[in-house]
């Protein structure tokens, strides 16, 4: 059965049609044409789909669109983009936190959340928050000195 999900996406207003079982991570992906948000495993152990609904960080592949209806999401693309990042984005260019960069975009939005929380984070909680994020291929040091780079400057994150 499909149904039309109504949904906030990066501060503008969106409308595609869904199965009722669609994850969220799909209709973002799929409807919305949204594809920073990454799917890994699926089962939400990497990280790679998180988003922010409602200003809180979900794994978006263990989230029902129809869930979603009503509510504000935010994707890594409503940080900014390849020409103009966001503050946190332009920290982890700084310090070549990624590698691959198929982690980046769920390791940009738990850190977005991790830092909204926590604004001045020291190494152990950064690595505590980020625990749940899994990278294969960056050793993950660099990844916390970008958030902790981020930190640092203060203000507005993302």
């Amino acid at each position: 059965m499909s149904e039309e999900i109504e949904i906030v996406v990066n501060g503008e207003q969106r409308r595609a049609n869904a199965e009722t079982r669609m994850t969220l991570a799909d209709f973002l992906r799929d409807r919305l044409q949204l594809t920073g948000t990454h799917l890994g495993c699926e089962h939400g152990v990497c990280g790679a789909c998180t988003v922010m609904v409602d200003g809180v960080a979900v794994r978006s592949c263990l989230m029902l669109a129809v869930q979603a209806r009503g509510r504000e999401v935010l994707t890594v693309e409503g940080l900014g983009d390849p020409e103009h990042l966001g503050p946190l984005q332009q920290a982890f260019r700084e310090t070549h936190a990624f590698q691959c960069g198929f982690c980046t975009p769920g390791f940009v939005m738990a850190s977005l959340a991790l830092l909204r929380d926590n604004p001045s984070p020291d190494e152990a909680e950064v690595r505590e928050e980020l625990s749940g994020n899994i990278c294969r291929c960056s050793g993950y040091q660099t990844i916390v000195e970008g958030v902790l780079l981020a930190a640092s400057r203060g203000g507005d994150i993302g």
